[in-house]
Order: structure tokens, then C-alpha cells, then sequence
């Protein structure tokens, strides 16, 4: 197994030497196949997380020209995990989905395309974090706030 395609796949997945490994093994070192089979693990570990209590986080807050403002909480289990980059950079892209989107409920929101690329839904982003931080993580409730609304 060639290290730099386990250096490529985890700098643009952030997933484990470990896991980087084992998708190109079973991808018979296909990138593209590697990125669809740590995305598929990734989800599939986020499912055995969903049950475990929240009770740390962050409230991101998010103005788009001083027209439009959100305020989303985010949780998670630990406050190590809320001060990672991966969790931070969720509860904003969140934010920015939900200041372009306008979603009327958490439900809505998980359930949209996410702005970045179509071909997730906004909960399987969060899946692919919870994958990443080991962690369950939810949405817990936003505000949207548009001037002149």
C-alpha cells in the first residue's frame, strides 16, 4: 500500500491513518471508492452515537451583511469536542446553511441539501463529524432573523 495515497485520502477526508488504510484495501486503491467507503463508515458510526447524552456545545453566531442573522445551537457530548476545529466548522456551515435556506425547524434544516454539495443532506454532514469527533452531535434549536421580515 502506497503511503501517499493514505497521506492523500487523509488530508482530504481527515480520517485516520487506520481508516484511510483499510478504505483503500477494500477499494482496491481507488480513491474515489476509499472516499465513498470511509463516507458510508462514517455514517454508519454516527448511528451508534445517536442515543448518547449532549450536554456541551456552542452557540455560533452568524450575520450576513447585517441583513440577515442566525443563531444556531450546537451540541455535543464533551467540551473537548466543542473546541475542536471539525465541531466549530459545523456549527458554522450550519449557521450559513440556515441564514441562505431559511429552514422553519431542525427537522427542515437536517433534512435539506446541503449548500456545499448537493449530494448531502445537512445530517449527513453532521454524520460524516460525528464520524470524524467520535461524538454525538445535534442540532439544538436556531433563530433566524431577517431585516424587514
Amino acid at each position: 500500500m502506497d503511503i501517499e495515497f493514505i497521506k492523500k485520502l487523509r488530508e482530504e477526508t481527515g480520517a485516520g491513518i487506520a481508516g484511510c488504510r483499510e478504505a483503500l484495501k477494500e477499494s482496491d486503491g481507488d480513491l474515489a471508492k476509499a472516499k465513498q467507503w470511509l463516507k458510508k463508515k462514517g455514517l454508519d458510526k454516527a448511528s451508534s452515537k445517536a442515543e448518547r447524552e449532549v450536554k456541551a456545545g456552542m452557540v455560533e453566531v452568524y450575520s450576513h451583511g447585517g441583513r440577515v442573522g442566525v443563531l444556531v445551537e450546537v451540541l455535543c457530548e464533551t467540551d473537548f469536542v466543542a473546541r475542536t476545529e471539525d465541531f466549530k466548522n459545523l456549527a458554522h456551515e450550519l449557521a450559513l446553511q440556515i441564514a441562505s435556506m431559511n429552514p422553519s425547524s431542525v427537522e427542515e434544516l437536517l433534512s435539506q441539501e446541503y449548500i456545499r454539495d448537493n449530494s448531502l443532506t445537512v445530517e449527513e454532514l453532521i454524520k460524516t463529524v460525528i464520524g470524524k469527533v467520535g461524538e454525538n452531535i445535534q442540532v439544538g434549536r436556531f433563530e433566524r432573523i431577517a431585516l424587514g421580515e
